[in-house]
């Protein structure tokens, strides 16, 4: 028995580094507003970030994320909650075939613990609406979060200027 959780704690140790050394593209940092105040170590806050689609040119995202503050969030052992919410529009005229898109890619990911949590932003097409769906979802290596935010994109003619 305490073999096999040996080896379970092998590889989730072999799963959190991978996860550490890969990773998606950053997004750009827009600002941070504080929501309590923390005596020891940084604020508890919501921070804004914004990221383009890599595959759909046109599109660009911002996801609101809650950020723990105190003495672990500012040293970076804290875990951050599972709450965001997701805007995704259209920048641009957008001249990919959604069509030829992946089912439910991958578009973007931040960790928001150490270890074992991120946060993802889904992208899936609407075919029948010729809308572009984005889904933020929250995930943990032993249980993961229901929390999501959703946010879609309709395809439309871009005028020139």
């Amino acid at each position: 028995m305490e073999r096999n959780v040996g080896g379970k704690l092998l590889i989730s140790a072999v799963l959190a580094l991978t996860a550490l050394a890969g990773g998606a593209a950053r997004a750009d940092d827009i600002g941070c507003i504080s929501t309590a105040f923390r005596l020891i170590g940084k604020n508890d806050k919501v921070c804004v970030s914004a990221f383009d689609d890599p595959k759909v040119p046109g599109v660009a995202c911002h996801i609101a994320q809650a950020k723990t503050g105190g003495l672990g969030g500012t040293i970076g052992l804290a875990e951050d909650p599972s709450r965001f919410s997701i805007a995704c529009r259209q920048v641009g005229p957008i001249t990919v075939d959604i069509g030829k898109l992946g089912e439910n890619e991958e578009v973007y990911s931040d960790r928001t613990s150490i270890f074992f949590k991120k946060t993802h932003v889904y992208r899936t097409v609407d075919k029948k609406r010729n809308t572009l769906v984005y889904v933020a979802i929250s995930d943990k290596l032993i249980e993961g979060s229901p929390q999501n935010s959703i946010s879609t994109v309709p395809v439309m003619p871009w005028a020139a200027r």
